[in-house]
């Protein structure tokens, strides 16, 4: 399943959506929020995987998993 990057375009300062692995990107986004909700639909429609948002400073700040994905640490109840 594809992991989807969601990073800031230090050129630009827009906001870019890139697929992990590929050589270019998959759009510019004036705007972090536009930039994951775009890489939320492209993990949707290629069949579920990881969303990872980096902060301005590069570091990834959130990762959502998209359905049907699994997400590798779910939150555990801690109620018994």
């Amino acid at each position: 399943m594809p992991n989807y990057h969601v990073v800031r375009n230090g050129d630009t300062g827009s906001w870019s959506v890139k697929r992990a692995g590929a050589g270019r990107v998959s759009g510019n986004f004036s705007t972090q929020r536009s930039a994951e909700r775009s890489a939320k639909n492209y993990a949707r429609n290629t069949g579920g995987g990881e969303v990872r948002i980096h902060g301005r400073d590069g570091r990834i700040r959130d990762s959502d998993t998209i359905p049907p994905a699994r997400d590798p640490y779910p939150p555990r109840d801690r109620r018994h």
